[in-house]
């Protein structure tokens, strides 16, 4: 592997140093082996999209935990509001005495989500617990049971959200049984469309399919919601069209079934608008976020139409530590942060650069069989074969970790485990999002084949 000069990623040790290397004993002896770990060393400091490990190593941060950094490490905003918050009250749980921020939050959720209806959000812990809820709000609306989900889909690791989340291994393998009256539907995969269909023929056949759905498998009038992810993160960052997206929530309609936009990942500018779903022109009913909401603080939020929100009674939904009041003043001041430095754009602007950068490799190298995104989610698909498309899931991890180790965090994703994501903080200046893409082709010309 050639060697390169970097500004921004300073290497004092190997990956993991001796410090990491520690830890990592102390890891293994305390911590069960289920929580899994991608970069082999642990932080110190993080600031903006840099990370500086407890040996002094400064890496570039490609995964942005997973997506919930789009603001980036330590916002001094968000620092600020939560200093000043601990010398008021940490908690008092909202079901005991309440306290303003869970309502500003509110407020401008239900403002700046898509919609001009009325509507209301609750808050919760996670993303996993905000799907959960959201299921239990459709049920409750509409007095119908069952639950639609897609093939490759993620929606957490709880028993219900697991039940909705497609991958076997590792996220279902021996751990049911699930959630009874979930079912899956297709989700169009346009890099792996069969018998070299287009785009629009996907679409149609996937769409004639969910009608069928509706003979074969459960009736419509049984349906409580569909809820899907406008851009597939786990699943592998596949974006489906427009046509398809408008057409699931045209059968929605037709049938009198709530339509969920989960944007746990998609949310909070990451795709070039602050909701994903906005790309497609779809209002849903119901809407859940987590992640980027607060820089990093636990908090998740349902956003729905106000009567819908309403149909559980007191009592009903909650839980003890929803919407605290940290998670709450950190989520006001990034959607500040993201309305005032524009954030969303700034997502459109590198994810043309990082797709742009994806593409080339594509040609360049054998192993890379596709390079898609939408805005800043953006992925490239490794492959053995460019004509069988068959999935490279060894190779995939040697190039995550070989980057992990020259000082780019980095994180796979998809069914087969053989597409590298981008999660990196929207805040990423260009020269730090052009030393890690560096990086990244650095490594790929050592491990991949080239096409010439």
């Amino acid at each position: 592997m050639s060697q390169m000069t970097t500004r921004f990623i300073q290497l004092k040790t190997a990956v993991p140093g001796p410090k990491a290397q520690e830890l990592l004993a102390r890891k293994e002896e305390n911590v069960p082996r289920g929580p899994f770990n991608t970069a082999p060393t642990f932080v110190v400091k993080a600031q903006g999209a840099l990370l500086t490990d407890v040996d002094g190593n400064t890496f570039i941060d490609f995964a942005g935990a997973i997506g919930s950094m789009n603001a980036g490490h330590c916002p001094p905003a968000v620092v600020e509001a939560l200093k000043e918050q601990l010398d008021q009250y940490i908690h008092t749980c909202f079901h005991v005495m309440m306290y303003e921020p869970y309502v500003q939050l509110a407020e401008k959720l239900n403002q700046i989500t898509p919609g001009t209806h009325a509507k209301k959000t609750f808050f919760l812990n996670s993303g996993a617990e905000a799907v959960e809820n959201a299921i239990k709000i459709a049920r409750k609306h509409t007095g119908r049971k069952a639950i639609i989900s897609f093939e490759r889909g993620y929606h957490g690791r709880t028993l219900l959200a697991m039940t909705l989340t497609s991958k076997v291994r590792p996220y279902k393998y021996q751990f049911g049984p699930f959630a009874p009256e979930v079912y899956k539907m297709s989700y169009p995969y346009y890099y792996r469309a069969p018998y070299g269909a287009t785009p629009e023929e996907v679409d149609r056949e996937t769409l004639r399919r969910f009608e069928d759905f509706f003979l074969g498998e459960v009736a419509p009038d049984d349906v409580a919601a569909v809820i899907m992810e406008p851009v597939q993160g786990e699943g592998g960052f596949v974006v489906p069209s427009k046509r398809f997206v408008q057409g699931v929530k045209a059968i929605c309609e037709k049938h009198g079934i709530l339509f969920i936009a989960d944007e746990v990942q998609t949310g909070f500018g990451r795709t070039g608008k602050m909701f994903a779903i906005e790309h497609f022109d779809v209002v849903p009913d119901l809407i859940v976020m987590s992640k980027s909401i607060a820089a990093g603080l636990p908090i998740s939020a349902v956003t729905g139409r106000a009567e819908i929100m309403d149909a559980p009674n007191p009592g009903e939904i909650g839980g003890t530590y929803g919407g605290s009041p940290l998670g709450c003043v950190a989520a006001l001041k990034v959607i500040e942060m993201m309305e005032q430095q524009n954030l969303p754009e700034r997502g459109r602007i590198i994810g043309e650069r990082i797709l742009q950068r994806f593409q080339q490799f594509r040609e360049k190298y054998a192993q890379v069989g596709d390079a898609r995104g939408l805005g800043a989610m953006c992925a490239m698909e490794i492959v053995k074969d460019k004509t069988t498309k068959e999935p490279d899931k060894e190779l995939t991890a040697k190039i995550v970790q070989a980057c992990n180790r020259r000082g780019l965090v980095l994180l796979s994703a998809g069914l087969h485990s053989n597409v590298i994501r981008i999660l990196s903080p929207l805040v990423i200046t260009d020269d730090q999002l052009e030393e890690g893409l560096a990086v990244m082709e650095n490594v790929l010309e050592e491990l991949c084949t080239s096409n010439r």
